[in-house]
């Protein structure tokens, strides 16, 4: 074999080798990063989607994608395992969790930080018309759709019924998610549903279109005083005309829905998840006006209150975007 096809041949090897071993080492470069949502027929699961797809497309290096799951309690401790990467949960459950109190009492999870607080989550209380129950105080002996165990939205509905006199043991409690308790309340086998979701939510949008049903007014006193006993918590009013028959304005409660991770993350993967939430990226589009596109309550998530209701640490990746961003000075 003569020398200079000797020398193309090594040159061809070497090139190929080149190829494949820069492929593997691109493909290594690629982190996959998980959102854990809610269930399908609350405000978590859709926007969770449009955010994964944001980062996928605007990220570089990484791919996102979002599950849906049992909401804050539950994503609080997913985050505490490392059993994921990120997650939505309710900024009254983070401050719990990071700070060891209440479902969390005695096992605090110390490595939950804050990437971004999202949009209000309002506590919504619907009842079927049959059952008569216009105000809570009429609710005992009710079957009343909690909440799946481990999410915000049972957390929620102990506190504001402890607020009007009632315990568990004053009701039927189904531990359910959203859309298997508009499920339920559908078939009469349920009186009242809790949801915390930002409004408008499918699955009461469903419910109010197939089934008479009225919301119910927290009672003013109440409000108050839950707002008192936990900050976290504002008074908030559901507008006329938000779903279908309802035809007045509903006062309830709201707090913020944060994306949160674990201080274990790397901090350029979050700085890099987080400007893509918040920068235009390569198809001129932000994630949050991709998520605006998605659901009414996207409209909510803007730059000027990333940091609204957080109160326990930001990741340092997160904090550096803010920073660069004249958020944080």
């Amino acid at each position: 074999m003569k020398k200079r096809e000797l020398r193309w041949i090594v040159l061809v090897i070497a090139a190929l080798t080149l190829a494949v071993t820069g492929g593997a080492m691109a493909a290594a470069k690629t982190t996959f990063l998980a959102i854990a949502t809610g269930g399908t027929g609350g405000t978590y699961y859709p926007l969770g989607g449009a955010l994964a797809q944001a980062i996928s497309e605007n990220a570089e290096g990484i791919s996102a994608t979002a599950q849906s799951g049992n909401a804050s309690v539950a994503n609080c401790n997913l985050i505490a395992r490392g059993d994921v990467e990120t997650a939505f949960v309710q900024n009254n459950v983070a401050d719990e969790a990071y700070n060891g109190r209440g479902a969390f009492q005695g096992h605090a999870v110390s490595n939950l930080r804050v990437i971004a607080a999202l949009y209000p989550e309002t506590v919504q209380v619907v009842a079927r018309k049959a059952s008569n129950v216009k105000n809570l105080s009429e609710a005992k002996g009710k079957i009343i759709a909690v909440g799946d165990k481990g999410s915000g939205t049972e957390v929620d509905t102990r506190n504001i019924l402890s607020l009007h006199n009632l315990t568990y043991d004053d009701i039927k409690p189904l531990y359910v998610n959203f859309s298997v308790a508009a499920q339920r309340l559908q078939d009469d086998q349920g009186d009242i549903l809790f949801t915390t979701a930002g409004y408008p939510t499918s699955s009461i949008i469903e419910l109010m279109t197939g089934k008479e049903c009225n919301f119910v007014n927290l009672d003013p006193e109440a409000v108050k005083k839950l707002c008192e006993k936990f900050p976290f918590y504002v008074p908030i009013t559901i507008p006329a005309g938000t779903y279908k028959g309802q035809t007045e304005p509903v006062n309830t409660v709201a707090m913020m829905a944060l994306w949160v991770t674990h201080s274990g993350l790397d901090a350029e993967v979050v700085y890099k998840a987080t400007k893509a939430l918040w920068a235009k990226g390569a198809k001129g589009e932000s994630g949050a006006a991709m998520l605006a596109k998605i659901h009414d309550q996207g409209k909510n998530i803007k730059l000027e209150t990333a940091l609204k209701g957080v109160t326990i640490p930001l990741h340092p990746g997160a904090e550096k975007f803010y920073m660069e961003a004249g958020v944080l000075k």
